[in-house]
């Protein structure tokens, strides 16, 4: 198998037993094709409806200095949303393992090597950056906007139902957000949880109907990624707005949160922001 040749679920290391690596090996990124999960939703490679990224945090970054002495940061990672393939998660945190006993002469070092490899691996230009752990950039903070989660709604049904997404003739321009937001690993199962964040401006959206359509995704199995362009395409489909900001920030799993966010050609891209759950 070539180095960075995405290949199928079955055979890469999520949901197994894994030895975690003590040196450096570029190998064991994992890169899993974007355009299988969205077909489905009708999108087309090459004719993407949306601008964007997928922004990574990595909180257990460490690597040897050129005299052996630990150093650790927090890694912030920004792929873009046309590369080809998205990575991954337990293999990106396996493949930073890897640096944890191999030496560095410099930081410059480690971030030239962390944008070449990932890059390979995603199919398109990766931007990284390091932070102290006391940086100030790392501060957390709270979602612009109005919070839909007060809502007195009542719920039976948890899978995502563009069925609920109403709008009146009200043309508005504003920002809900929901911390509500639950969905699933598509191999263990396991439970991501995180926060949406919706700006659009267009027919005022109906705020319960709304809610009830973010709730739904509580037992859908799928990438963070993939779930933010399934609630894009919804509401562009329902709503039909001018413009349109769809925001994921996940909650911090296994040293890594992902943070994707997708929004209509134009529209300015969200200031880097990191949750008190992140």
């Amino acid at each position: 198998m070539s180095r960075h040749r995405p290949d199928t679920l079955e055979h890469s290391p999520l949901g197994r037993e894994s030895a975690y690596p003590e040196r450096y090996d570029a190998r064991l990124l994992y890169p899993i094709p974007r355009a299988a999960n969205r077909a489905p939703l009708g999108i087309e490679e090459g004719k993407l409806p949306f601008i964007g990224e997928d922004e990574w945090h990595a909180f257990e970054v460490s690597w040897l200095n050129a005299r052996g002495k630990p150093l650790v940061a927090v890694a912030r990672f920004r792929l873009p949303a046309e590369s080809p393939n998205l990575i991954e998660s337990k293999s990106w945190k396996l493949y930073l393992n890897g640096f944890n006993q191999t030496r560095f002469e410099s930081l410059e070092q480690v971030i030239a090597l962390l944008e070449r490899d990932l890059a390979q691996a995603a199919g398109a230009p990766v931007t990284v950056e390091l932070f102290g752990v006391d940086d100030e950039a790392l501060a957390a903070c709270r979602l612009p906007g109005e919070c839909l989660d007060e809502l007195d709604v009542e719920i039976d049904d948890y899978t995502p139902s563009a069925e609920y997404l109403r709008v009146g003739e009200e043309i508005v321009e504003e920002t809900l957000y929901s911390h509500l937001l639950k969905s699933n690993c598509p191999v263990t199962g396991q439970p991501d949880w995180g926060s949406v964040l919706i700006r659009y401006r267009g027919p005022k959206l109906e705020r319960e109907g709304l809610l009830r359509y973010l709730i739904g995704y509580r037992q859908h199995q799928d990438f963070h990624e993939h779930c933010v362009e399934h609630i894009f395409t919804d509401l562009m489909a329902r709503a039909r707005p001018e413009r349109l900001l769809v925001l994921a920030r996940y909650v911090r799993r296994g040293g890594l949160d992902i943070s994707p966010w997708r929004a209509t050609p134009g529209e300015c891209p969200p200031e880097s922001l990191r949750l008190a759950r992140q």
